[in-house]
C-alpha cells in the first residue's frame, strides 16, 4: 500500500494495521515478541562487518520495529526509539541535543520531572536553563540567545492545561538555529501531530493512552530527518531500551487507542461542561471548552481532546480537597491517567515561577476513564458535597 493511501485511511484502521505485516511471519496477526540480547552471525566476514538486519538486542528486534513503525506512521516521523518510561522519553532527547555551555527554554507549565530533571542533571551539567510563559508565541525569540539549542514546548501544559501557539513558536526557533521539541502525550499524535506543525522531536508517555491498562511504563520519541541521526545514536550510546514484553503490550493497546480515545473524549467533556455547572466548582480546566482561554489555539490546531482536565474549587485549601479526594469512591487516588479507570490527584504547583497556580480554591486534577458518565457524576457530586462541608 503506497503512503499517500495510508494517509487517505481513518485513524482507526491505521492503529489496525500501522506498524506490522502479518505476511511477514507465517500469516500471524501479531507480531513475535523477540527476547534478545545476543543476535548470532552467520560467519566471521559478516559479524565484522555488522552486514545483517538485527545485531544486538539493544540495537532492535523484530518486536520494537513493529512499534516504531506503527508511531512512525502515525507521527509523520523519520524514525522512533521506544525507551522504558515517559520520563526517559523526555531525558534522553534532551541529552542528544544538549551540552555544557548550551541554553535551554523549557515552558513553565511542564511536567514536574521535566522540570527536575532540567534542575537537577542538566544543570548540574553546565545547561543554562531558562523557563518561559506558555503564552509567548512567537516572543519566544526575544528569550532566545546565541547558545539556546532546544526549546522545549508542551501542550496542553500539565495540570493547567495552558496552550501553546506551537506553529509560530517553531517557526521563530528553528529560524535560529535550535531544536524544538514536544511534550504530546495529552493528545497523542491522533489528535495532534507535532512534525506537521514544525516541531523537531515528539515525545510521548507511551504508558498513557498508547498502553491504556494502568500496568505498563514505556516511552516514545519520534524525530524528522534532521534530528533522527543524532536521536538514534544517542539512543544507542545511552543503552537505553525498552523491555520486549512492554514494547508488546503497547503495540497491543494502540490497536484500540482510537475507540478508547473516543470515549474518554466524549465522557471528558460532558463532565467537563456538567461541572461548569456545578456548586462548589470555581474553574474548569479543559482546553475544548469554549470559555478556556486557549480554546481557540485548540479548536485551530487539534483534531480532538483526550480526557484528562482539572478543576479548581470554589474555596477553602488543603483540608477541602482532602475531603473532596476521600469522598470519591469510583476516582481512585493515584498518578498517571491514561488508564481505564478514572483518578484524581490535588496538584501542588509550587514549583512554577511564570504559570501560577489558579487562585480561588484547591486545584483537582481529573483523569476521565471509561466507566458510564451518569456514575461518574454520582461521585463527583458526593465529592463536592464533601468539600463544602470540610468545616
Amino acid at each position: 500500500m503506497s503512503d499517500g493511501e495510508r494517509e487517505r485511511q481513518g485513524p482507526n484502521t491505521r492503529l489496525a494495521h500501522a506498524g506490522w505485516n502479518p505476511r511477514d511471519f507465517h500469516g500471524f496477526v501479531n507480531p513475535p515478541v523477540v527476547h534478545a540480547s545476543t543476535v548470532l552471525f552467520p560467519d566471521a566476514a559478516t559479524k565484522a562487518s555488522r552486514n545483517q538486519k538485527y545485531t544486538y538486542g539493544t540495537r532492535g528486534t523484530p518486536t520494537t520495529d513493529a512499534l516504531a513503525g506503527a508511531i512512525d506512521e502515525l507521527e509523520g516521523s523519520a524514525g522512533t526509539i521506544a525507551v522504558p518510561s515517559g520520563l526517559a522519553a523526555v531525558t534522553i532527547p534532551l541529552l542528544a541535543f544538549l551540552s555544557s555551555g548550551d541554553h535551554v527554554l523549557i515552558v513553565d507549565s511542564v511536567y514536574h520531572p521535566t522540570r527536575n530533571f532540567a534542575d537537577s542533571m542538566l544543570k548540574r551539567l553546565g545547561v543554562d536553563v531558562e523557563y518561559y510563559g506558555p503564552g509567548v508565541g512567537a516572543g519566544i525569540g526575544d528569550l532566545m540567545k546565541a547558545n539556546t539549542k532546544v526549546v522545549f514546548t508542551e501542550s496542553p501544559g500539565s495540570n493547567t492545561f495552558e496552550m501553546q501557539d506551537i506553529p509560530a513558536i517553531a517557526a521563530v526557533a528553528r529560524e535560529r538555529g535550535a531544536v524544538v521539541m514536544m511534550d504530546n502525550t495529552w493528545a497523542t499524535p491522533l489528535y495532534f501531530r507535532p512534525l506537521d506543525h514544525g516541531v523537531d522531536i515528539s515525545i510521548h508517555a507511551a504508558t498513557k493512552y498508547p498502553a491504556g491498562h494502568s500496568d505498563v511504563l514505556l516511552g516514545t520519541v519520534s524525530a524528522n530527518e534532521r534530528c533522527w541521526p543524532r536521536l538514534w545514536d544517542t539512543h544507542l550510546a545511552m543503552g537505553c531500551c525498552a523491555a520486549p514484553d512492554d514494547v508488546y503490550q503497547v503495540l497491543r493497546g494502540l490497536r484500540t487507542m482510537g475507540v478508547r480515545l473516543e470515549r474518554h473524549q466524549a465522557s471528558a467533556l460532558e463532565i467537563a461542561r456538567w461541572l461548569e455547572t456545578q456548586p462548589g466548582v470555581a474553574k474548569v480546566l479543559h482546553p475544548a471548552l469554549e470559555g478556556f482561554e486557549g480554546h481557540h489555539l485548540w479548536k485551530r490546531d487539534f483534531n480532538g481532546s483526550s480526557g484528562i482536565f482539572s478543576i479548581v474549587l470554589d474555596g477553602g485549601g488543603t483540608p477541602e480537597a482532602h475531603a473532596f479526594l476521600d469522598a470519591l469512591r469510583l476516582f481512585g487516588l493515584g498518578y498517571s491517567w491514561g488508564g481505564f479507570e478514572s483518578l484524581a490527584v490535588h496538584v501542588n504547583l509550587s514549583d512554577r515561577t511564570i504559570a501560577k497556580a489558579p487562585q480561588g480554591g484547591p486545584l483537582i486534577r481529573l483523569q476521565i476513564g471509561l466507566e458510564d458518565v451518569d456514575d461518574l457524576k454520582a461521585d463527583l457530586a458526593r465529592a463536592l458535597d464533601a468539600a463544602r462541608n470540610a468545616n
